[in-house]
């Protein structure tokens, strides 16, 4: 066992959590999913995880899983989980490549393709209710703001990492 530090420790008490940016983002975060998974649930029956895995897939980012995996920063494991889930419910299929036989795209079915034309849709009218009141100016500057901590992760601004950057279309 060790001994207690003698260096005087912050008191966590004077910790303002809800002025951290990093609270706030991550707030946020959560919250979108969650407004996204409700509507999406109600309407299509699935996740926001699943809907924007299937967006994913739909626009071409994302034709692998290690792609996936990448993109929501989630282990392949995990990741294979949700693709076998989504072709348990007949939304995508495995297709293995005639090049090269190791790699294995995700494509997927009409039923799939029908519910990744939705999310969009579901995305924006999740924003516009999160957003009520912004200007443009604002929603641009919001953006622009993001895209500069992206930059700074080494993530490229423009390439979104995960479903919210996908409403990135509101402005």
């Amino acid at each position: 066992m060790t001994e207690p530090s003698n260096e005087s420790t912050p008191d966590l008490s004077e910790y303002q959590l809800g002025e951290s940016v990093g609270y706030l983002i991550s707030r946020v975060k959560s919250t979108l999913s969650n407004l996204i998974t409700q509507r999406s649930m109600a309407e299509l029956g699935i996740t926001s995880q699943q809907g924007s895995i299937l967006f994913m897939v739909a626009s071409g980012k994302c034709l692998l899983a290690a792609e996936l995996a990448r993109e929501y920063g989630i282990d392949a494991s995990a990741v294979t989980r949700l693709i076998d889930r989504l072709e348990k419910r007949g939304l995508l299929t495995r297709v293995r490549s005639n090049e090269d036989r190791r790699v294995v795209r995700l494509a997927l079915t009409p039923e799939g393709h029908a519910i990744a034309a939705r999310m969009p849709g579901i995305f924006n009218g999740v924003l516009d209710s999160l957003l009520n009141g912004f200007t443009p100016e604002e929603v641009g500057f919001l953006k622009s703001m993001l895209r500069r901590v992206l930059i700074n992760s080494g993530e490229q601004a423009g390439l979104p990492r995960d479903t919210a950057s996908h409403l990135d279309s509101k402005s």
